[in-house]
């Protein structure tokens, strides 16, 4: 079948900032004069304040939010706006080997690996009703750190963590092993245990997703963890796990270094003492983070890298609704999702309309501060994609 592509230009090539110059960027709080000109800045509307106080800063390390080694912290920006929400603990190598060994300790020498399915998946379920009771605060938190729309987080996003994390305690009790049946006097079977220190390092798009589906099955399978969250948007997972030890999760078996990947990331996914290691986030960084991981201690390592989703229309589609379809698909979160529908190719047939309707569409959208009711599309998350943005309009 004839088909025309809708060039993505994101699939051109660009030349993105280092490393070390996005760091810096991500620090200064010159970011506002870029961020303003892809958000709700001040001038053009009055924000909503965030109903919501952010209290938990620090690093989390065997039960206790600490600060960082280096003493150290970092400013976690409004993308609204650019300005500081929060100077939050930078940890580093030593904090990584603090958390690691918090996590071995808990593992070795805790309750948690020991105790029955049934009472990690209670404690699990009771974490997911203390989630669900503070579900505007959380999702208020997750807004303002992040930039996506209020009522997506509030209606969707926290909602599903908590759906996550009580499908995850329901699996608790429901590993099982084989009995095997053998030729001759042998007895087979095999039993599923918990593989160890868990390490764990998630992206900035959906925080609180990521950490459920992260740490919701290490969990449930009696694993300790140590968490990296991204250090655009720190702020949900440190809310969520001081209501997880509230909900009689022993000291240790999740742990929180918030910081840079250079850093906190590298030390862990390199870590000698880490047994699993799992990571979200873009393909370049995933090798690096498989090669510590092979150089290390050879630790089994889960990936989930971005990609570039497809999204056909074919000649005798309902255009209309394809329209709206693609429009959710290449816009929803920002256009910041890992499976987004970022190539769109149409029937040359229908090309013409599907082009017209769907530009007519993309001016509909309502962009503004992700607080206010209708808007469908507050600011990017970060210094990156906007960075981005900012060279497509110069193509």
């Amino acid at each position: 079948m004839a088909a025309r592509r809708l060039s993505s230009l994101l699939s051109r090539s660009l030349h993105l900032p280092s490393a070390s110059a996005s760091a810096s960027l991500g620090r200064s709080h010159g970011v506002a004069r870029h961020i303003n000109r892809f958000s709700t800045a001040a001038a053009v509307e009055e924000l909503i304040t965030p109903p919501v106080q952010v209290n938990h800063t620090k690093l989390l390390i065997n039960g206790q939010f600490v600060d960082a080694a280096s003493g150290k912290t970092f400013p976690t920006l409004d993308p609204r706006t650019g300005e500081v929400i929060a100077n939050v603990a930078e940890g580093d190598l030593e904090d990584v080997n603090r958390a690691v060994a918090a996590a071995r300790k808990a593992f070795d020498e805790g309750p948690w690996p020991k105790m029955s399915a049934y009472e990690r998946s209670r404690i699990m379920l009771k974490f997911a009703d203390l989630v669900e009771k503070h579900n505007d605060e959380i999702a208020a938190l997750e807004t303002w750190d992040n930039g996506k729309p209020y009522l997506q987080a509030a209606q969707a996003e926290v909602p599903s963590f908590v759906r996550l994390f009580r499908y995850y305690a329901g699996w608790a009790d429901k590993i099982h092993g084989l009995t095997i049946p053998a030729d001759g006097p042998h007895h087979v079977q095999t039993l599923h245990e918990p593989i160890g220190v868990a390490g764990q390092i998630i992206p900035w798009n959906f925080p609180l997703l990521m950490m459920a589906w992260k740490v919701g099955p290490a969990l449930a399978c009696g694993n300790t963890i140590v968490l990296k969250t991204a250090e655009q948007t720190p702020l949900t997972a440190l809310y969520v796990a001081n209501l997880f030890h509230e909900a009689g999760l022993p000291p240790g078996v999740l742990n929180i270094v918030s910081g840079f990947g250079p850093t906190a990331g590298a030390a862990l996914a390199s870590h000698m003492d880490v047994d699993k290691l799992a990571f979200t986030g873009s393909t370049e960084t995933g090798q690096t983070v498989l090669q510590l991981a092979a150089k290390s201690n050879l630790k089994p390592v889960t990936l989930e890298l971005g990609g570039k989703s497809p999204f056909i229309i074919c000649e005798d589609a309902d255009i209309d609704h394809a329209v709206e379809l693609a429009h959710f698909a290449l816009f929803f979160n920002q256009g910041q999702c890992c499976c987004a529908g970022s190539r769109t190719y149409v029937h040359e047939r229908v090309y013409d309309e599907f082009v017209e309707k769907a530009k007519a569409r993309a001016m509909r959208r309502v962009v503004g501060d992700p607080f206010k009711k209708g808007v469908e599309q507050g600011p990017q998350a970060n210094i990156i994609t906007i960075y981005i943005i900012d060279r497509l309009g110069a193509i």
